[in-house]
């Protein structure tokens, strides 16, 4: 998917939600256990029922891989699913991916090969040659984490070396990188304060935002600092969203938080 058709669903839909699918069998309804995937049949009724009202599902790949085999299976067939039904839908393959060049380009070609995930989250600690290779396929995307939304981001993130903070750093560094115009970016919400600083070095990127609601991180805040004439955000609930419900009416639980959720959205970009 390109850039262009992202924005042309965030038009259509009046939304720019993604929804986390971070799949935990402890948490899921009960009744789902018995069924042959319950994984699958969970992400299934979360994406029929809420699909036109996001833009966007994140799969986090460690909520698949914690299970081995049968949890690969299910995250395989949850994005056929969605590339066969939904193909307006931008996917992204939360795996935090990065290391020397030929394994990030075999990590490349897992997900955005194999798979057929619209894009990919990748970590930039170790440079260059460790993103360059997701960034070489065409139409595909690749999510670098900037500044995320945990405690721990002020261990290295925000510290200062030789008079510029290690995240601005990241941004302006990653500018350089060859097919640079595939980035997107990871901010955490409840680091809504910085993004006046970092659009002034990537005006015009898509930023994923998690953090939102659970981690109590502000939408309008977000908006308030973060949003481009494209909107230029996805805007990631997980829990909050598909554990609405542990009960029968899951899905429909998660269709109304869901709701809540592109309303607001709805109006902010009305107000614009």
């Amino acid at each position: 998917m390109t850039t262009e058709q992202l924005i042309e669903q965030i038009k259509i839909k009046k939304s720019f939600l993604a929804i986390g699918l971070d799949v935990d069998l402890n948490k899921i309804p009960p009744h789902l256990l018995d069924t042959e995937d319950p994984i699958f049949e969970f992400n299934k009724a979360i994406i029929d029922a809420t699909h036109h009202l996001c833009v966007s599902y994140k799969p986090n790949t460690a909520f698949y891989e914690a299970y081995g085999l049968k949890g690969w299976k299910a995250l395989e067939k949850t994005i056929n699913y969605l590339n066969e039904n939904y193909p307006e839908i931008f996917t992204i393959a939360d795996a935090k991916r990065g290391d020397i060049g030929n394994t990030s380009t075999m990590y490349a070609k897992a997900f955005l090969e194999d798979l057929a995930f619209d894009s990919v989250t990748v970590a930039p600690y170790m440079g260059k040659d460790s993103v360059e290779p997701f960034l070489a396929f065409k139409n595909k995307h690749t999510i670098l984490l900037a500044l995320t939304s945990n405690q721990g981001a002020f261990d290295f993130q925000t510290k200062t070396i030789e008079g510029k903070e290690v995240y601005k750093q990241v941004l302006e560094t990653s500018k350089t990188w060859e097919n640079s115009e595939h980035l997107m970016y990871v901010v955490g919400a409840t680091k809504a304060e910085y993004l006046t600083d970092i659009r002034k070095i990537i005006p015009n990127s898509f930023l994923l935002v998690p953090g939102v609601g659970a981690q109590g991180g502000s939408l309008q805040d977000v908006c308030k600092y973060g949003m481009t004439a494209n909107v230029g955000l996805l805007i990631n609930s997980s829990r909050g969203i598909i554990y609405a419900s542990n009960g029968t009416d899951f899905a429909e639980a998660a269709a109304k938080n869901a709701k809540m959720l592109q309303q607001e959205m709805e109006a902010i970009l009305n107000s614009k």
